[in-house]
């Protein structure tokens, strides 16, 4: 009789109050998705979509597809809610508008 090897994995997801990283054992020949539907996470995070949500592994992006290693981490990356470049852009500009006032009133 042949036995599934087994590995052990952890799936994160983070919210801004909240962070949640679920343990769990899988086969070895287990995909980023299968793990993602084993653990119990979509349940818990209804906002979750793995059909549009990006994935990783320890911070670098991978596909569902992906099979996992033993002591692999998955994350669940949020949508942003606004983009990093222009967020930088606009403060740059108001520090530029604000050293200017500040330039005028001396």
């Amino acid at each position: 009789m042949e036995t599934t090897k087994h590995i052990t994995i952890e799936v994160a997801y983070a919210l801004p109050t909240e962070q949640v990283i679920l343990s769990l054992e899988v086969p070895e020949d287990c995909t980023v998705e299968e793990a993602i539907k084993r653990s119990g996470i979509l349940e818990q995070f209804s906002q979750i979509d793995i059909t549009t949500d990006k994935v990783g592994i320890f911070g670098k992006m991978c596909k569902l597809n992906t099979t996992m290693h033993d002591k692999d981490r998955i994350e669940i990356y949020r949508k942003l809610i606004a983009d990093p470049k222009e967020s930088r852009r606009q403060k740059a500009e108001m520090e530029r508008k604000q050293a200017a006032k500040d330039k005028a009133v001396s």
